[in-house]
């Protein structure tokens, strides 16, 4: 070892003072027989030399050196996150626990005990490990934001989710906790200080990859170390999107994330460690960058129209009154409801026979709907309705399907993949199904499922039925050419007024609804060109005439939000680190309460354009086997496969419990961890 070292001074070196060299080096020399400290400080003093030689000096071929001397060391271990060791003799402290394997990599340099182990977040691929732990003496500290995350994470998977569940995305949980309860020893607060071993480690809250996370501080070798969780990875860059995606469009996550960027930038930070990535060397030129990134993206994020502050002119230049209180008409034969319900969703094309389509029907009262159905029979000529058609799994497109086919006797129309999330919602996990908006509404039957593409006759019409995603991957438009002009009925896909230069018309970007860009909002746009509509027709009473430049600049935005998530997260295939569902499971929750065994569909999807290797473990909760519980394969370039589980009770559960089942999942050699779950009860 002392020759190793003497070689790399020398051949590195050469070029510098080599007279000081040599005597350093010759009394280093001679102060190694029993004495290899001073050695150690030689060596490390210089840092180039730490992290090159690093995996042989500590005995390790994986776990990097980051710093030594006299009595501190620093390693990390890359494993489901970044784990960092740091180690005073033979007791250490961990930062983000893993997978676990930083035990044996403590042990295997003389690590004997884990005093502490302290996390940034509850992000289950950071403490997975601890629950198979042995190390029985180590005491947790986490976030006291998060205590309850980690403490009972089944609070936060509903069985039936509502609208206003908290940290969730109308009913879609953001929240990714443990699998099973851990306590925190220590729940630490903003600026509270540890002590261990001569250190000291100061806690501060920085929140945005999530609610309560924070970074620790510590002072080793003369400069500030910042162990910073998810809060940034190298280059600028998000760990992820979807654990910062805390609402329906509005950025709360992402507002949430600048400001800790920018507490940060104020703090002295000598070195960046964090959760996933490489250290960062030069903090706050990266983390300026990184707020300079995340602002820009936040213009392009947020939607392209003034949500609340349109007037009804911009909202719709078209329509005019008709004698029924509520309702406009935008042709001779189409109407919708007046400006003045903007939340609401309901139009409708009356033939000259007094047939009646509905077009989206949710969100306004029961009462409300029979009086305007009462006033088109008074005054428009209404008969009978025949159906209503549903442009999107979204539960306010259809809160009045029930009272149509019951009172009404009108069938239900949708294109036929929107079919089982309308009819089953809860076996999903999914923003905004209509089982999240109460009332014991928990699916409705779907009458007639299209076909992309299918046509059909309807009072003369010729209408068509087309897959168009956006919004969300299980949405479709309906066509028709009517009243001279062709006009498409869209959903929630754009919003805004085609006449202002400066709308894009983009509703919100929620990855929670199955939302991938060039799927979805780009597929939308061209779709959209190509049929080049004389009006379009949204829900929430928009209609937007001559929409050909609009549609363009929709598109310009499409392209751009895509080159912008791909400049902010850190893989070649963006989706991974966007998607929350690329490996999920169907169902969604699972009932084991009247059966032994249920089979259950582990979906697995690739974004790229090789084929892609994967390992996924399923970890069930006390008492639930799994058979298989390991599902080793492959998957076709940019394709879906999917693979059966059967879910069997080892022994009787009682009914009130939820369990996590965590997906431990492993891609093409990496080790991601536990990121996704799915209930049984």
């Amino acid at each position: 070892m002392p020759r190793e070292c003497l070689d790399y001074w020398f051949k590195k070196r050469l070029c510098g003072d080599l007279l000081i060299r040599w005597m350093i080096a010759t009394l280093t020399w001679f102060a190694l027989p029993g004495l290899s400290g001073p050695m150690c400080v030689v060596c490390f003093a210089d840092q180039n030399w730490s992290e090159e030689r690093s995996s042989t000096m500590s005995g390790v071929e994986d776990m990097q050196l980051l710093w030594s001397d006299e009595t501190t060391e620093v390693h990390r271990w890359e494993n489901t996150c970044n784990s960092y060791l740091i180690r005073s003799g033979a007791k250490g402290i961990v930062i983000d626990f893993g997978d676990g394997a930083i035990v044996a990599k403590a042990r295997s340099i003389g690590v004997e005990q884990i005093d502490w182990v302290l996390l940034t977040s509850h992000h289950r691929e950071r403490c997975q490990g601890l629950i198979e732990s042995e190390q029985t003496t180590t005491k947790v500290i986490g976030p006291v934001k998060e205590r309850e995350f980690f403490e009972q994470p089944v609070k936060f998977r509903q069985w039936h989710p509502n609208l206003g569940d908290a940290f969730s995305v109308y009913g879609a949980s953001y929240l990714r906790p443990p699998r099973l309860p851990i306590a925190l020893d220590r729940p630490m607060v903003n600026d509270e200080v540890l002590r261990w071993e001569g250190l000291e480690i100061r806690c501060l809250e920085t929140p945005g990859n999530s609610p309560g996370g924070v970074t620790y501080f510590c002072e080793i070798g003369g400069q500030t170390w910042a162990f910073t969780g998810g809060v940034v990875h190298d280059g600028a860059r998000m760990v992820n999107w979807f654990d910062s995606e805390w609402d329906y469009g509005f950025a709360k996550g992402i507002d949430t994330l600048i400001g800790s960027v920018e507490q940060l930038k104020k703090t002295q930070i000598d070195r960046v460690l964090p959760a996933y990535g490489p250290p960062i060397e030069q903090p706050l030129e990266v983390l300026a960058q990184y707020q300079q990134k995340l602002e820009a993206f936040r213009v392009r994020y947020v939607r392209g129209y003034p949500v609340f502050e349109m007037t009804n002119a911009e909202r719709d230049p078209v329509s005019q009154p008709t004698e029924v209180l509520g309702l406009s008409r935008v042709s001779e034969h189409v109407y919708k409801l007046s400006d003045s319900q903007k939340g609401w969703n309901f139009a409708i094309i009356i033939s000259d026979r007094g047939h009646g389509l509905i077009l989206d029907c949710g969100l306004l009262p029961a009462e409300t709907l029979e009086q305007l159905i009462v006033g088109m029979r008074q005054h428009l000529g209404l008969k009978q309705i025949d159906a209503f058609w549903i442009s999107h799994m979204h539960g306010d497109h259809f809160l009045q399907g029930p009272l149509l086919r019951s009172r009404y006797g009108a069938q239900s129309w949708t294109l036929d993949r929107i079919v089982d999330p309308i009819e089953n919602p809860r076996r999903y996990d999914y923003a905004a199904l209509v089982s999240a908006y109460g009332d014991g509404f928990d699916g409705m039957p779907i009458d007639k499922a299209f076909r992309d593409g299918e046509v059909v006759e309807w009072e003369g019409y010729k209408i068509q039925v087309d897959w168009m995603p956006g919004q969300t991957e299980f949405g479709c438009s309906l066509w028709l050419e009517i009243d001279g002009q062709k006009m498409v009925f869209t959903g929630d896909n754009l919003f805004g007024n085609p006449a202002d230069p400066l709308q894009d018309g983009h509703e919100a970007v929620v990855a929670r609804n199955s939302c991938i860009i060039e799927e979805g909002y780009l597929h939308a746009a061209n779709y959209l060109i190509d049929l080049d509509p004389d009006i379009v027709i949204g829900s929430h009473s928009f209609v937007m005439p001559n929409p050909r430049d609009f549609l363009l600049r929709y598109q310009a935005w499409a392209k751009d939000m895509i080159a912008t998530y791909r400049s902010l997260l850190p893989d070649e295939d963006y989706e991974y680190l966007y998607d929350p569902y690329w490996v999920s499971a169907y169902p969604y929750r699972v009932e084991l309460i009247d059966e032994q065994v249920q089979t259950v569909t582990i979906r697995v999807r690739n974004f790229r354009d090789r084929i892609q290797q994967h390992r996924i473990v399923l970890k069930t909760p006390p008492g639930i086997i799994a058979e298989p519980d390991e599902l080793v394969g492959s998957v076709a370039a940019n394709s879906r496969e999917q693979f059966s589980v059967k879910l069997r009770r080892a022994q009787k559960i009682p009914q009130s419990e939820v369990g996590i089942v965590a997906l431990d999942i492993t891609l093409d050699g990496k080790h991601y961890g536990e990121w996704f779950d799915f209930l049984v009860r």
